[in-house]
């Protein structure tokens, strides 16, 4: 898969048909399409700079008790350890737009993980069934 928006709902859906056949509520469908969705936008604006043709892997796999989504890019590489959580109430003050998607995604999944193997970034999604 290209790194670009136009694949978007491509993966949204692609991920969204194995979360169904997972049996998960339409309620936690939405919620790992929308965390989908900021992960594969954070790569695109951040490890890949928007630059369209760069490499994603998506993978998925289930175990009785979980479902989990890695997407895998070789971009520039995102440091958790850095990370600070953005202030809610200020962005809406300031009516600050952005800034959320990592945020997001670890309030929508039950567990995120990000590591870094060799020249690839992953990031390791994981719902509970």
């Amino acid at each position: 898969m290209g790194s670009s928006t136009k694949h978007l709902a491509e993966v949204r859906d692609f991920v969204a048909q194995h979360a169904k056949n997972s049996g998960l509520s339409d309620k936690e469908i939405s919620e790992i399409r929308l965390a989908v969705d900021e992960a594969y936008t954070n790569i695109i604006k951040h490890a890949y700079h928007n630059k369209p043709s760069e490499p994603v892997t998506i993978e998925l796999g289930t175990s009785p008790k979980q479902l989990w989504i890695s997407i895998i890019d070789e971009g520039e590489s995102f440091n958790p350890e850095e990370y600070r959580a953005p202030d809610i109430q200020k962005r809406i003050k300031n009516k600050q737009r952005g800034g959320m998607g990592v945020f997001l995604i670890q309030k929508l999944m039950d567990k995120v993980q990000y590591s870094r193997k060799g020249s690839h970034n992953e990031i390791r999604m994981v719902k509970k069934l």
